[in-house]
């Protein structure tokens, strides 16, 4: 009989990863699924059986290219912007990840404002940062006193500022967009880099790239997922400075990118107009769908992103939010974050599934 041998347990992991809850979105099998702001359309017919050819051309025996330069040109055409100001990566929130793995990580701190995007906070934790919170005002805005105070009991925790700010514009889940006067003040109080995340950039009537020109410490991530309807393809990227690109760089692993996510991304960018026509489709129901939710006994928050926020009178978002799975349509409860009590986040989907999701809500509310 084969002798056991006994050996001690593996090393565990960092005390404060083994108490970290990992970030997901459960879903449940239902009819109408609005619960994860993805585009309610596929891409056109067309870019799929354009990307079919394109992908006969891959060499897939060989790695892709490191740099991805044909995807990043194309990126830095659509905005005007010089390639190396281009830094792509495996969606928005790997983006995020390698800024704070490249300024970020032990005696570093990250500025957050709540109530906003999860993972900005946890991804700062993965990576190693501290992380000080503000919060946002009662109509879900920044104050840049707020901010001011943040700074202060940063300096007052370490001796130092914040290394990297976080202002998700229009902010998930809020859909709040800040004004350009808080986002330039933010920029011009802070000696660290800001991160402007416009995952939902394109829902909105202006955006932070406007202002790259001026402010060297400016980072604006955006993502394939919402507007371009490619939440499948997992592909973001950042416009910032040449030498934070440069950065970003020195902390990436080898052909991160894979070739059939370079070309897609490349592709997607020849359907501009259709893009721009989803999204006019998208805002036009957002604003009916908003309409339509203030005749109910709800408190709406004005949104410029794909999706709207609601406070339900009496609170009692997680009954509403079972409620609603019960006649097969599922929002997002998140009720347990930061000074959303009562509120649940709905995703604009179609003009059927919109009316489907009002006609559910109706009779939870009767």
């Amino acid at each position: 009989m084969e002798q056991r041998i006994e050996i001690e347990p593996i090393i565990g992991p960092r005390a404060d990863v083994a108490l970290m809850a990992g970030y997901y979105s459960p879903q449940i099998e239902v009819d109408v699924r609005l619960n994860t702001n993805e585009a309610p359309e596929p891409p056109p017919p067309d870019f799929l059986s354009r990307l079919q050819e394109r992908l006969t051309e891959i060499d897939f025996n060989r790695y892709p290219e490191r740099e991805a330069n044909q995807l990043r040109q194309a990126i830095a055409k659509h905005h005007g912007v010089a390639l190396n100001q281009v830094y792509c990566a495996n969606g928005s929130n790997e983006i995020l990840q390698s800024i704070l793995l490249a300024y970020g990580g032990d005696g570093r701190f990250a500025a957050v404002f709540e109530p906003t995007y999860a993972l900005h906070s946890h991804i700062a934790q993965v990576t190693g940062t501290s992380v000080v919170s503000g919060v946002r005002n009662s109509d879900f805005l920044i104050e840049l006193t707020e901010f001011d105070r943040v700074v202060h009991e940063c300096e007052v925790q370490s001796g130092s500022r914040p290394a990297v700010t976080f202002l998700c514009s229009p902010n998930n889940p809020t859909g709040r967009l800040e004004p350009f006067e808080t986002i330039t003040g933010v920029l011009e109080r802070s000696s660290g880099l800001v991160i402007v995340d416009e995952a939902y950039g394109q829902f909105a009537p202006r955006s932070a790239i406007d202002l790259l020109a001026a402010h060297r410490n400016l980072l604006v991530v955006r993502t394939f997922s919402k507007t371009w309807s490619l939440a499948a393809l997992r592909l973001g990227y950042v416009i910032a400075d040449s030498e934070i690109i440069d950065a970003l760089w020195r902390v990436t692993l080898p052909y991160h990118l894979d070739a059939i996510k370079q070309v897609a991304g490349e592709l997607a960018l020849e359907f501009e107009s259709e893009m721009n026509d989803r999204v006019e489709r998208i805002v036009a129901e957002r604003v009916r769908l908003v309409g339509e939710l203030k005749k109910l006994p709800l408190r709406v928050i004005p949104s410029d992103a794909n999706f709207i926020l609601f406070q339900l009178n009496g609170g009692d978002a997680k009954g509403a939010w079972q409620s609603l799975v019960d006649r097969s349509v599922l929002v997002r409860d998140i009720s347990s974050l930061p000074r959303l009590a009562g509120f649940l986040r709905v995703t604009i989907g179609t003009s059927e599934e919109n009316d489907l999701f009002l006609q559910a809500l109706r009779d939870v509310l009767a």
